[in-house]
């Protein structure tokens, strides 16, 4: 929700971050906050900015973020958080100072009784303000601030790195590991080219609008999703195609044991396994073979998952 939209005049509990991938670290603490939350009887709210800061302060449009906004705030909703607010983050907005901050975003609009912050936290113009500021603020405004542990921050902090970095080298076990549940790609089913049909594995090709998302490696997994209420797996590739001459970049999934139309539906697809590099074969026919053999051990996959 757009911070701007946010309407509710009781109390709350407030925590400030990006929390991207909404990991085991940053569970934990959002955890902490709900918990205060039902206790206290305040609303728990998480307070993010959308641009990413670094996207508008040094226009670094390459930033790769674990989650979408839409993604983020399903698995925060999910965990029992009763808002994720959004603050649009423009030149303008990084120019209050800390004061104006805390009064007019903090205190005028969250109500916050309650802050949950690190000790590294900094903010207002030019981030000149620590934790230390923000307890002085709160003995003038009336809220209390709660702070988060080195250690925990270290947690979130080595956690978020490991899961790009695992992303990225295709090691989706880890980075499932520190999300604590699958990665996931949301995206809109579009009209491929047909290839995978002529292959026997019709294909949903998958179009993902957000440009910050993260893509891991190129390659096949194992994947998941939900469709119409049923759980359907499959195996997906991303990548070029090589052996049939792609050029551009794909992302396409072939579900088993389905044959419904998917296009222009919006899918979120989970990533379980990764089976294998990207490669180009010497003919059609040893492609087929190599996906008789992804479907064998997805199949196999799939049914020690069910028995887990």
């Amino acid at each position: 929700m757009n911070i701007e939209s946010y309407t509710s005049k009781g109390p709350s509990v407030v925590t400030i971050g990006t929390f991207d991938g909404v990991h085991i670290g940053h569970q934990k603490i959002v955890n902490r906050l709900i918990t205060l939350g039902t206790k206290e009887r305040l609303n728990s709210v998480i307070l993010t900015f959308f641009p990413h800061p670094r996207m508008v302060l040094q226009k670094d449009s390459d930033i790769k973020l674990i989650n979408t906004i839409d993604e983020r705030s399903q698995i925060l909703e999910r965990l029992g958080l009763d808002y994720l607010l959004i603050k649009k983050f423009t030149i303008d907005f990084s120019r209050l100072s800390a004061e104006e901050f805390v009064t007019k975003v903090l205190v005028n609009r969250l109500n916050a009784k309650k802050i949950i912050i690190g000790y590294d936290h900094r903010f207002g113009r030019n981030r000149n303000a620590d934790i230390n500021d923000l307890i002085k603020y709160g003995e003038e405004f009336g809220f209390e601030v709660e702070e988060i542990s080195a250690q925990d921050i270290n947690d979130v902090a080595v956690s978020s790195t490991k899961i790009r970095k695992a992303l990225l080298n295709g090691d989706i076990t880890k980075a499932n590991k520190y999300l604590g549940y699958p990665f996931m790609l949301t995206g809109t089913i579009i009209e491929g080219k047909g290839i995978g049909k002529q292959l026997g594995y019709p294909t949903a090709n998958v179009s993902i609008e957000e440009s910050y998302k993260l893509i891991p490696k190129h390659g096949s997994y194992i994947v998941k999703s939900v469709i119409d209420g049923n759980t359907v797996f499959g195996m997906m590739n991303i990548g070029f195609n090589p052996t049939v001459n792609g050029v551009k970049e794909s992302i396409e999934v072939h579900f088993f044991n389905f044959d419904a139309s998917l296009y222009n539906q919006k899918i979120q697809i989970d990533i379980l396994e990764r089976i294998r590099d990207e490669e180009k074969f010497q003919s059609i026919e040893d492609l087929k073979y190599q996906l008789e053999k992804d479907k064998s051990f997805s199949l196999n996959f799939i049914k020690n998952y069910h028995a887990k």
